[in-house]
């Protein structure tokens, strides 16, 4: 159980990446986490984690973000003690695919999970939050930059940018904030999945490819969750008070 003084914050695709690295860098904060995956056993070791943080013990809920009875019976749990302080969307999906190759399931399992899943978190969610509470998405670069094999990724994560701000729009009246954090390559099981061959895949993607138009990344290394964590932690934060309606790039300047 929360305390009056603890901030109530609701993390979506938590049990992994960069949603489990948001849930333990809050936690050190003494965040009251309620946490959201359809992978149970992920959430556990998240949860793990949370407790080595020193943070309270997390309310565990499994779920897809995909289904909105879901999100709002979700929702609903975690709110049960009052309004939420914030919300953050990480949950996401990549099935590498051009435009001749994305299979009609394909391009709407991208929609329901990458841009749906953040409707339902957003629409469900605002009726949930305090007035001056945060929001923040987490995206991708390639919502702005293209990129080959990417057609239906890249769509999705451009919708949930858009969708997230002109949300951000309305609920400023409320002092709602709503932000969006767009990392590039990040040390995920979603970024190992792309590389053909683990062993040059880091060199590869630092680099960058000519041939498929990418740039590479000019800090030269792989960003890491903790990376991306730290920026959505400052938008939570008061640090960020007048800070909204913004999309951050957090790729080691892969998007220049």
């Amino acid at each position: 159980m929360s305390t009056p003084s603890q901030r109530r914050i609701v993390v979506t695709g938590a049990a992994g990446g960069i949603g489990r690295a948001v849930a333990w860098q809050l936690a050190g904060q003494g965040v009251a986490l309620s946490l959201l995956d359809r992978d149970a056993d992920g959430l556990a070791v998240t949860a793990d984690g949370v407790a080595s943080a020193g943070g309270p013990a997390p309310l565990l809920l499994a779920g897809d973000i995909a289904d909105r009875a879901s999100v709002a019976d979700a929702l609903s749990a975690a709110a049960a003690e009052g309004p939420l302080d914030g919300l953050v969307s990480t949950a996401g999906l990549l099935e590498p695919a051009g435009l001749t190759d994305t299979s009609e399931a394909a391009w709407q399992r991208h929609l329901a999970v990458n841009a749906t899943g953040v409707f339902h978190l957003l629409q469900e969610g605002a009726p949930r939050l305090r007035d001056g509470a945060a929001i923040v998405v987490v995206s991708s670069n390639a919502a702005r930059v293209p990129r080959l094999n990417m057609l239906a990724y890249a769509a999705s994560k451009a919708a949930a940018s858009a969708l997230t701000r002109c949300a951000g729009l309305e609920l400023a009246a409320r002092g709602i904030r709503c932000n969006v954090v767009e990392p590039g390559s990040t040390d995920t099981p979603m970024l190992r999945e792309l590389w053909a061959d683990p062993e040059t895949g880091p060199a590869r993607t630092i680099g960058g490819d000519p041939e498929a138009f990418r740039v590479g990344i000019p800090l030269g290394r792989i960003g890491a969750p903790d990376d991306v964590a730290g920026v959505v932690c400052f938008l939570l934060s008061d640090a960020a008070r007048q800070v909204t309606l913004q999309q951050v790039f957090v790729d080691g300047g892969a998007s220049l």
